[in-house]
């Protein structure tokens, strides 16, 4: 399952080094957010080195539908409710400054990658209220959104809240520029951090300060992020042969589903559910029924799936990985928004690591506790932990993931090995495909 943006893009080329020296940061993973924190951390004259397991934006990055967005669903009359209206005013003003710090590094390093401004909209078929409320507290918080009852979209749609100033692009494009500003050694899949020491396969390597930017972290204690989220895939359709639209479009009811258009080609997303809880997904299926109803003349192009960390209380963690690891960083719980949550990690890690002051240090700090928040979804997560753990230990037919034991499940669709209790994936001969996995299966299958 290839994606759009890999088939258009290719291998990305990054400078490299034979690794021996001593560096002031070390960012772990080559994604969007460990590319963009190395490139800031180098502008503000750090030497920095970046180490990855596979090649560079391998991860979930190259699975983004690639919307440049501060519209997260549902998300500013939750925050609302259930934080503070500081948080959710930092919230909203960070991502929509991420949005502008793209279009500002785009324009000043000359990239080509199709970044294109545009209103993102959420639609609603069964019921338009929430939306109603949605346009009012993002606007409260200070973004410009409106409410309408119309689309562009062949859907029959009750209402739709817009926010104004968004933006899409080519994210493997924009990588590649910068990728090869920065050093970066590919294959070198990390096994152990122990204090300013980062082990791999292929050697250790020190740094005054390290980032994990592995999409899920990869060190359990101290940080416990294992209980503080979990993991949900999504899959996407390239449509040819569609009618262009404009907008950016995702659905809070009903179907639920994305849209974008990417060049002559019309993104289609949905089908999601918890990593490992689909015995029988037919993600595919799903969306081209979809796509059969509202875009007959359509044509599939493409398909693939992408992973992503949700956090109960909804917000990304980004800063000190805990209290008790002060050079050791973390970003992480990006929901199914990367491309805007990963910026937003970047400059705020680059003034953290480099002692300046960032006004959203607290809303995304990792060693927050909001309760009301995400009370309910820990509890949730705890249930679905017990359950795989106990399956993992008496049901012996199932596989064991090789993260905290618990029984994984066979994806049909997919051909994977997929764990219900934290999101790793093994192919079906054991091999890592996501983590928080460090190891493979070996023989275990």
């Amino acid at each position: 399952m290839e994606s759009l943006w890999k088939k258009e893009t290719g291998e990305l080329q990054a400078q490299e080094s034979q690794g021996k020296e001593t560096y002031d940061v070390i960012v772990i993973g080559a994604g969007m957010a460990g590319i963009l924190t190395a490139y800031y951390l180098q502008e503000a004259g750090k030497k920095v080195l970046v180490l990855e397991a596979n090649e560079v934006a391998s991860g979930q990055t190259e699975g983004t539908t690639a919307k440049i967005t501060s519209q997260h669903g549902l998300k500013y009359s939750k925050l609302l409710r259930n934080v503070d209206r500081e948080r959710a005013e930092g919230y909203a003003k960070a991502n929509e400054e991420a949005i502008r710090e793209y279009e500002r590094l785009i324009k000043e390093l000359g990239i080509d990658c199709q970044f294109e401004k545009c209103t993102a909209y959420l639609y609603a078929t069964v019921d338009e209220r929430v939306l109603k409320k949605e346009a009012k507290a993002a606007s409260l918080l200070g973004i410009d959104a409106f409410y309408r009852e119309k689309t562009e979209l062949p859907i029959k749609v009750l209402g739709t809240v817009g926010f104004r100033n968004q933006a899409c692009f080519q994210p493997l494009e924009f990588l590649k520029v910068l990728c090869q500003k920065l050093t970066v050694l590919e294959y070198r899949k990390v096994l152990k951090i122990k204090g300013q020491e980062v082990i791999t396969e292929n050697g250790t390597y020190t740094a005054d300060k390290i980032v994990v930017a592995t999409h899920y972290p990869i060190k359990n204690v101290p940080g416990f992020y294992f209980l503080r989220q979990h993991q949900e895939r999504s899959y996407v359709l390239a449509l040819s042969g569609c009618k262009k639209i404009n907008g950016m479009y995702l659905g809070i009811d009903g179907e639920e589903i994305s849209l974008r258009q990417a060049g002559e080609y019309l993104l289609l997303g949905g089908a999601g559910h918890r990593t490992g809880k689909e015995k029988r997904c037919y993600a595919r299926a799903k969306l081209e029924e979809y796509a059969r109803k509202y875009f007959p003349e359509a044509t599939v192009e493409g398909f693939w799936a992408a992973q992503d960390c949700m956090p109960h209380d909804g917000i990304p963690f980004i800063g000190r990985y805990s209290w008790l690891t002060p050079n050791l960083y973390v970003a992480t719980g990006f929901q199914k928004w990367g491309m805007t949550s990963s910026m937003v990690a970047a400059l705020l890690l680059r003034d953290e690591i480099c002692g300046m002051k960032n006004p959203y240090r607290h809303v995304f700090s990792p060693q927050r506790f909001l309760i009301r928040a995400g009370g309910w979804k820990f509890l949730i997560d705890v249930k679905e932990s017990i359950k795989g753990m106990l399956t993992g230990l008496f049901y012996k037919k199932a596989p064991r993931c090789a993260h905290l034991g618990c029984g994984l499940h066979w994806n049909a669709e997919e051909e994977s090995w997929d764990c219900p209790c934290h999101g790793s994936r093994y192919d079906k001969d054991g091999k890592i495909l996501d983590n928080p996995s460090m190891r493979n299966l070996e023989n275990k299958l």
